[in-house]
């Protein structure tokens, strides 16, 4: 396992990227850590390489995924932060053994030890949520204008008026729906011909 985990740095948003692996939460949702393995997977694409994870690990994942969408949520809107989801989010920062580092190039990285094991790499995701909705970093939350999806994201835009969490994803899906809606509202051209 390694220790030193560069892809993840200061300037993204660990947090957000995490809730995103429930989408479509007003919709058909779309469950993408549903076993164990998938959650090792997904931790080691952002940096965050463990040896394994358990059932009941999953479900700290789980809780600590929902409690920072609902407390990003909440700070999106300028509502009151659940208090529930801040005490499940400040448990996991503090329970974790991860260390903030600073790199040669003045960069913030995150260390593991050899024996890290799932509860540290959810304490890095758990501080970086706080440094988000804090308004630590530079940027807004917002939540995505597909009425399916309504995820929380981190929108660091420079005019932070960014509608959707994915473009990719949510924004190309409502593009296409509108353009099929205008299409099926305009009735077709016919020719002049008797």
């Amino acid at each position: 396992m390694r220790a030193d985990y560069p892809d993840f740095r200061l300037g993204s948003v660990l947090a957000t990227s995490f809730t995103g692996t429930l989408s479509e939460r007003h919709g058909d949702a779309v469950e993408r850590i549903p076993v164990p393995h998938r959650l090792v997977d997904w931790l080691a694409v952002y940096g965050l390489a463990v040896d394994s994870c358990t059932t009941a690990q999953l479900g700290l994942a789980r809780e600590l995924r929902e409690s920072i969408h609902a407390a990003a949520t909440a700070a999106a809107v300028r509502d009151a932060l659940p208090a529930a989801a801040v005490h499940v989010i400040n448990d996991r920062s503090a329970q974790g053994r991860a260390a903030a580092i600073l790199t040669p190039e003045g960069e913030r990285q995150w260390r593991l030890s050899p024996a890290s094991g799932v509860e540290d790499a959810l304490s890095v995701i758990a501080a970086d949520a706080i440094s988000v909705i804090s308004g630590e970093r530079d940027g807004r939350l917002a939540l995505c204008a597909s009425p399916t999806c309504r995820a929380a994201f981190f929108d660091t835009s420079r005019s932070r008026t960014r509608r959707w969490c994915d473009m990719n994803t949510c924004g190309n899906r409502q593009k296409k729906a509108r353009f099929n809606a205008n299409h099926r509202s305009t009735p077709p051209a016919h020719g002049t011909g008797h």
